[in-house]
This record gives C-alpha cells, sequence and structure tokens, in this order.
C-alpha cells in the first residue's frame, strides 16, 4: 500500500531515491532538483542543470526525477535496468533499494506540468529487470510540450518476449499544466489507464512482475531554445494492491 502525499520537508528514503537510473550514470550526475513539503514534490530543470549521462546518451538530455527502486550490477557489466544502447556497461554499481514495488493493483498519480515544445513530463511503472526479461514497462502518462493534449499511455513490450507493444496516444480537452489524476488498474493480463477517474484506455496484457514507480520532467536541449523552467508538482501518489 502506497499513500504519498508528500507533507515532510524531506523526500521519504524509504520509498524514493532521487536519482535517475543513476547505473548508466553516477548519483551526482543524475540528482534531480527537488523539493518537497506541504503536500507537493516538485521537479524542475534549471538553467544551469548538467547534462544526464553526458557522452553515453546518443543526444543531450536533461533529467530530474525520483523513482522507487534502484540497483545494478558491478562497474563494467551490463546488469541494469533499461539500457538505452546495445551492451550498455554500468558506471556506478548500485546498492540494492526495493522501496515500493508492487505487482497488480491500482497506481495514480495526481499532478501538473509546465512544460515547453522541448520538454516532457512523465509516469510509468518500469519492470524492476533482476531478470533482463522482466522489463516491460506500463506508461501510466507522458506529455510533451509539442503536443500537450496528447496523452501518451500503454504497455512498452521493451525486452520482454512475453509481451506485444501497445502504446499511444489519447487526445483529451485537459489542461496539462492544472492537477489532474492519471491512473492504471492493473491486473493479470489487462491494464485499464484512466485520466480523473475516466477509463480512455484498455490493454488486453500486462507483466506479470514487479515494477518500480517513475516520476520525471525531461528536458531535450537540441530540440529548441530554451523557454521556461520545465516543472512537475506533484501532489499524491497512490497505489493499492488487489
Amino acid at each position: 500500500m502506497l499513500d504519498e502525499r508528500f507533507i515532510s520537508d524531506e523526500l521519504d528514503r524509504s520509498v524514493w531515491v532521487p536519482w535517475y537510473l543513476p547505473h548508466w550514470s553516477s548519483r551526482a550526475a543524475s540528482a534531480a532538483t527537488y523539493e518537497v513539503g506541504g503536500g507537493k514534490l516538485r521537479l524542475s530543470i534549471p538553467a544551469e542543470q548538467p547534462l544526464w549521462a553526458e557522452g553515453v546518451h546518443e543526444t543531450p538530455l536533461r533529467v530530474s526525477g525520483i523513482q522507487s527502486a534502484n540497483f545494478s550490477g558491478p562497474v563494467g557489466s551490463t546488469v541494469g535496468g533499461q539500457p538505452f544502447r546495445p551492451g550498455q556497461r554500468v558506471l556506478e554499481e548500485q546498492g540494492e533499494f526495493w522501496g515500493y514495488t508492487p505487482l497488480y493493483g491500482d497506481i495514480e498519480i495526481e499532478m501538473r506540468a509546465t512544460i515547453t515544445p522541448r520538454s516532457m513530463a512523465a509516469f510509468w511503472l518500469s519492470g524492476i529487470e533482476d531478470e533482463p526479461s522482466r522489463s516491460g514497462e506500463i506508461c501510466v502518462m507522458e506529455v510533451f510540450g509539442t503536443a500537450p493534449q496528447a496523452i501518451g499511455m500503454g504497455l512498452h513490450r521493451f525486452r520482454d518476449p512475453g509481451l506485444e507493444e501497445d502504446w499511444g496516444t489519447v487526445t483529451l480537452p485537459i489542461d496539462v499544466s492544472e492537477i489532474h489524476a492519471y491512473g492504471v488498474s492493473w491486473r493479470p493480463g489487462s491494464l485499464a489507464f484512466s485520466v480523473d477517474g475516466e477509463v480512455v484506455k484498455r490493454v488486453s496484457q500486462a507483466p506479470d512482475y514487479p515494477v518500480q514507480l517513475e516520476i520525471a520532467v525531461f528536458d531535450f536541449p537540441d530540440k529548441g531554445p530554451p523557454g521556461d523552467v520545465p516543472e512537475m508538482v506533484v501532489t499524491r501518489v497512490t497505489g493499492s494492491p488487489l
């Protein structure tokens, strides 16, 4: 059970780590810019924030994100979640951390995002990849500033041979800069995605292994000149088991 309301002025480190895939970079180089307290988690990417995985990621990318699990193999190994290139090697070993790794249930985020044509915000559930095939991803929401009413959601197969890709965008008459609830009802063999309590997409398959929660805002410096500081404000994250 998870009912995260960000009341404390410190991130609950029994549930979250404030890094984005640090094994492919480092904890220092992947640290989020964030504030927490008063019922809000505020993730942002100020102008001075450095690139993530500079020299490793093919295109320039900046990220502020938190995730609810973390682990890797030793430096030089290929053991680590969400690799983005073939044969990718761990640059900084991560100890095992399993803060919140649900298997099935109802999971929801309440959030708003300030994004520009070169940024995006996302909430997704990624297979923990303790085995490489346990890599399927349930994308609850992702939205780009270039199309702020096209909400991406669905299932990414990645390296899971038991799944088929089923991801797309749903165009909705909402303003993502205002608070909305994005959720998924995850059952054996099915996923139902909702926005503000209304089911807007169904998928007739699902991962059958634990996932970690990931919340992040992204900036793509090669997509245009800088605008407003990208920001994601989260007011609640809940997870209810079956």
